[in-house]
């Protein structure tokens, strides 16, 4: 089976990004990242573990309430402002005719799309640059323009483009995993958190402790000079931020964000189960996590292409919580740095010199 190591390996997925940075968007640094169900929609569950979650439609996915299968979900920025960016998913999706059937026409859809928010407000260096209707329309679109199993771009893009991670820039990562079943199993996260990717004693990335020793050919584990160099410029990143516009915030705000999804048959608790269990690998990348100021959010997708049986939803579980931490590493590893008017947040790569190759 060939895979991207992404999301879109689950069969009937697609993602799309939309981003407004820099250049000729000054003052901005914000994006949205839709993560487009299959026309028939997905079965989907969710799970909040952070102290300020901004979401949208959650109280919709409890299995106890009427709504059985979600058409689009969307990560974006914005902070509360950016659940905005749904309503434009949302029109896009009535339009194509895409929603619960409410009336005798075919055209009477509303379509469910629940959405989460994580904080990048002042990151671009203006305070009131952020998602709105017609950017999460534009990331719907890109997401159906996707062909079927499509690569997934990663970094500064979609809801990672104004994305922190202990000071250091954060991003959209994905990974992937087959059974050997051959259900599928994937994770994108929008990774934005208060706490840190990285082992402030030795400088590797928590997501990759357990891994071997080499990545790309080089040490995962960075050398005592080199951790010592990328602490100093840090440090000094910090101070420049602190006389920019994110920097006058305390404390500091974030939330991560995530979809964990598999192709195989769900019920609607399975999938809420998976949300709840793919914390697990988010805790295993990031130190300290689901803080009061993190809204940390994961939803489950399930687009029911494979019966499960029931002695392999623990590893289905398991494979949840690997994925997730893998694409936060892969976040990480594919971030880029920036320096503009909200403040200086440096990458890992540029920090510690890994290669370009993230995968």
């Amino acid at each position: 089976m060939t895979t991207q190591d992404a999301l879109t390996d689950v069969r009937g997925l697609r993602v799309g990004h939309a981003q407004r940075s820099g250049g000729d968007r000054p003052g901005w640094l914000t994006g949205t990242t839709v993560v487009l169900a299959p026309e028939g929609g997905a079965i989907a569950g969710v799970d909040s573990r952070g102290g300020a979650p901004g979401t949208r439609e959650t109280d919709a996915l409890d299995p106890r309430n009427v709504v059985e299968r979600i058409h689009a979900v969307v990560l974006t920025g914005g902070s509360a402002f950016g659940l905005d960016s749904a309503g434009g998913v949302m029109s896009w999706l009535e339009e194509q005719g895409r929603g619960v059937r409410v009336g005798p026409d075919p055209a009477q859809v509303v379509p469910v799309v629940p959405a989460a928010v994580l904080f990048d407000l002042g990151r671009g260096g203006r305070w009131h640059s952020r998602p709105d209707a017609t950017l999460g329309r534009e990331a719907v679109e890109a997401a159906a323009r996707t062909e079927p199993g499509a690569p997934v771009p990663q970094g500064n893009v979609g809801a990672g483009t104004g994305a922190v991670v202990g000071g250091l820039k954060g991003g959209i990562g994905t990974a992937s995993a087959v059974l050997p079943s051959g259900t599928a199993v994937s994770a994108l996260t929008a990774l934005n958190a208060a706490g840190s990717a990285v082992d402030p004693r030795t400088g590797a990335l928590y997501g990759e402790l357990l891994e071997g020793e080499l990545r790309d050919g080089l040490p995962r584990v960075p050398g005592a000079e080199r951790h010592a160099e990328a602490r100093r410029l840090l440090s000094e990143a910090r101070e420049k931020t602190e006389d920019r516009t994110a920097g006058v915030l305390r404390p500091p705000f974030n939330t991560t964000l995530a979809v964990v999804a598999t192709d195989a048959a769900l019920t609607r608790p399975q999938a809420q189960k998976l949300a709840g269990v793919a914390h697990d690998g988010l805790a295993r990348a990031v130190r300290p996590v689901h803080l009061m100021h993190d809204g940390d959010t994961v939803f489950a997708l399930a687009t029911s292409e494979r019966p499960l049986a029931e002695e392999e939803f623990n590893d289905l579980l398991a494979a949840g919580a690997d994925v997730l931490t893998r694409a936060v590493v892969k976040a990480v590893l594919a971030a880029e740095s920036v320096d503009g008017p909200g403040g200086v947040f440096p990458s890992y790569r540029d920090l510690y010199g890994r290669p370009a190759r993230h995968g």
